[in-house]
């Protein structure tokens, strides 16, 4: 099993910055593809971003693309969703997941998911 805990989320103005952090435990692989997904209240889950194992394949949802940046750490076990420029449609709770396949933008690849961090964002 796979354990992801999100942080950092929080209120922020639009135009504002936050770092996201998704931290792993127990069977972690650094050849595990990592993706955030976002979903706003009667909404959807929907991708955002995702990277590969090694953190060479990156992949951004045309709306967030130029603003999120997703990085990982794979000695500290830990994934990151830098997001900048934020705007009022941001405004979601945030779920990291892995997948034990390859770097996939489809919720159902995923294997293992976190709880979830709020991120408001306001006008």
């Amino acid at each position: 099993q796979v354990q992801l805990v999100e942080s950092g989320g929080g209120l922020v103005q639009a135009g504002g910055s936050l770092r996201l952090s998704c931290a792993a435990s127990g069977r972690t692989s650094s050849s595990y593809a990592m993706g955030w997904f976002r979903q706003a209240p009667g909404k959807e889950r929907e991708f955002v971003a995702a990277t590969s194992g090694n953190g060479g394949v990156t992949y951004y949802a045309g709306s967030v693309k130029g603003r999120f940046t997703i990085s990982r750490d794979n000695a500290n076990n830990t994934v990151y969703l830098q997001m900048n420029s934020l705007k009022p449609e941001d405004t979601a709770v945030y779920y990291c997941a892995a997948n034990s396949g390859t770097v996939s933008l489809r919720r159902y690849e995923y294997s293992y998911w976190g709880q979830g961090t709020q991120v408001t964002v306001s006008s």
